[in-house]
């Protein structure tokens, strides 16, 4: 759906079924419910108003993780008094509550209040599961509050009965939502009941998790529920035509595909997104890339056999001296369709035969990464570049001038997402072959090599290997995408990330015996695209270059504290027992 909502204020709504009618909520804030709740295009630009909760595309996403440079967790990152990882936004939980109240005393006909009743139990639920996600049990307000006359007052609900709430409100929201939205309609990109089945699913996939239940991880009883509902959501979903894009590449660049089940829309000029700005090495963008790929995540991609490449029965096997000089060969699809690495073929701006460097002396100074002090300049790249960029739903025929016009829906949750949820929930309730069959489809269509034993390179006997083998696989499946952190944090594997550094790769043109070309030689040959990946030495350098290079992430980060000035306003707010506080954020 590529339609216009105009409202005064200049919102941009996410759908819009009529554009011959301006909408005038001038403020969100204060407006006349008579007026909007006897009138479905005013109704519908309300609800629209609140749609950007759901947010849009991100290069940075995975900056928390070690997919994306960027040391993110320095010590004291997270404190009390400080505003970061804190979720609270009541705000929008009283617009929502407003609209669930306020539209079933309109006049609109009931299909209409159903739809948007629907559409708000869902938002709801959304909002209070990261809140949770975040904190733990927060106080589950469903009634729109005065802050002039009702009792603000009100303490945190237990992390339990959140869940409750949570799932309690999807399943209303289910049960008023039409089955599926089709994307020939004009209602494309508002939330059908598939997304919130899909969404429920994870839900309970998150309740049966670690972080929620730290003495109990893997055997706890939510396990069995998850499992139910995450089948549930994966055989309904399946059997109402969502199913695995063809190819990788095509899941968001082709609008409306058959794996996408909830899709923020944009549309140039009016909805836009800084994908290809953030992501594009900066001669061909608007300014330098902010999210590049590590090393340490270069290394993480498998081979074409669906092993890694230190896997010593990997056909593809190499020694880490002799993939340093290789590692771009025989892949995993999914890493040529994700990454771009010095001299591979680029054909960003529409620039067929362009193969993109990033050496020093060689690449346009917007593009380069090292030390090389042959090169006879200093890279100023040494804070923020790897010498790897990301090429995943990049726009590349865009060019630099419309760098700034990427227009793409933004997927935000896909049948992948659904089948990889069910995977998990399957082994963890002892259905290892069950998880079998999803990880191998996934592998299938990523276009890994089945192998004699039609495995596709998995190896995963027990349920603490088949585990671990499905968190490599949405490691890589939803690179990019904003999963990696928050994954392992609700499997309680931040020990995974507290310490650890980051690493990018310098390329050094050399000649075919291996001494180092001269620079004037290997720049004139790089003018006309005759570099190649071999035609360079690799070196690994520690990024950044300065400032603090390793990520501290300790115990308590499994959740995150209630903000101080939050307590200051409503003592009756406790703090969580792993910042100071009484709280038992778990469900334990």
């Amino acid at each position: 759906m590529k339609r216009n909502i105009y409202i005064i204020l200049c919102f941009i709504g996410v759908f819009a079924s009529s554009c011959k009618k301006i909408l005038d909520i001038e403020d969100i804030d204060n407006y006349d419910p008579q007026q909007v709740w006897n009138d479905p295009n005013l109704a519908n630009a309300y609800m629209a108003n609140i749609y950007p909760m759901f947010g849009n595309w991100n290069p940075g996403a995975d900056s928390d993780s070690e997919q994306l440079i960027g040391i993110n967790f320095y010590p004291d990152r997270v404190t009390i008094s400080n505003g970061e990882f804190k979720s609270w936004n009541y705000s929008n939980i009283r617009l929502i509550n407003q609209a669930i109240r306020d539209v079933n005393a309109g006049a609109l006909d009931q299909a209409t209040k159903d739809g948007i009743t629907g559409q708000a139990l869902f938002m709801r639920a959304y909002a209070y599961f990261w809140m949770v996600v975040y904190h733990g049990g927060v106080p589950y307000i469903t009634v729109p509050q005065d802050r002039y006359e009702d009792d603000l007052y009100v303490a945190r609900n237990s992390t339990a009965e959140c869940f409750d709430l949570i799932i309690r409100d999807l399943d209303e929201a289910i049960a008023k939502l039409p089955e599926r939205i089709a994307t020939s309609s004009t209602d494309y990109g508002k939330i059908d009941a598939s997304f919130a089945l899909a969404f429920k699913a994870k839900v309970l996939l998150y309740k049966a998790s670690p972080q929620f239940n730290p003495t109990n991880p893997w055997n706890n009883s939510y396990w069995e529920a998850a499992y139910q509902e995450n089948k549930k959501a994966f055989n309904d979903l399946q059997a109402r035509g969502y199913r695995l894009t063809e190819d990788y590449a095509n899941i968001a660049l082709v609008e409306k595909g058959p794996e996408v089940i909830f899709a923020v829309v944009n549309s140039y000029p009016n909805k836009v997104a800084s994908w290809d700005y953030g992501v594009r090495p900066g001669s061909e963008s608007r300014g330098p890339a902010y999210a590049c790929p590590t090393w340490e995540f270069i290394k993480e991609f498998p081979m074409k056999d669906g092993k890694l490449y230190n896997d010593s029965t990997s056909a593809y096997h190499k020694t880490e001296a002799a993939f340093l000089q290789q590692y771009w060969e025989d892949r995993d699809p999914r890493f040529d369709k994700s990454i771009v690495w010095n001299g591979k073929p680029y054909a960003v701006s529409g620039k067929t035969g362009k193969r993109q460097y990033t050496s020093l002396g060689i690449a346009h100074e917007l593009d380069d990464f090292g030390v090389n002090p042959k090169a006879g300049v200093n890279s100023t790249n040494l804070n923020r570049y790897s010498g790897f960029f990301i090429e995943k739903n990049s726009l590349l025929k865009l060019t630099q001038a419309e760098v700034q016009q990427y227009d793409v829906d933004f997927v935000l949750m896909r049948f992948a997402e659904v089948m990889l949820n069910y995977a998990e929930a399957a082994n963890e309730t002892g259905r290892i072959g069950e998880a079998m069959d999803i990880l191998k489809q996934i592998r299938q269509r990523a276009g890994i090599e089945a192998g004699g034993d039609s495995n596709y390179g998995i190896k995963a006997i027990t349920r603490d290997q088949m585990r671990e083998a499905i968190l490599a696989e949405r490691n890589i499946e939803f690179c990019f995408e904003g999963h990696r952190f928050w994954d392992l944090r609700r499997l309680r594997m931040l020990n995974r990330l507290d310490g650890t550094t980051k690493h990018g790769v310098e390329a050094i043109a050399i000649n075919d015996d291996g001494s180092e070309m001269a620079m004037g030689q290997a720049r004139a040959l790089a003018d006309k695209y005759e570099l190649m990946e071999n035609n360079f030495k690799y070196s690994v350098l520690q990024v950044p270059l300065s400032g603090v290079k390793v990520n501290s992430l300790p115990e308590s980060y499994y959740f995150f504290p209630i903000q101080e000035s939050i307590i200051d306003k409503n003592p009756k707010i406790e703090q969580n027992n792993n910042w100071g506080g009484t709280f038992n954020p778990t469900l334990e």
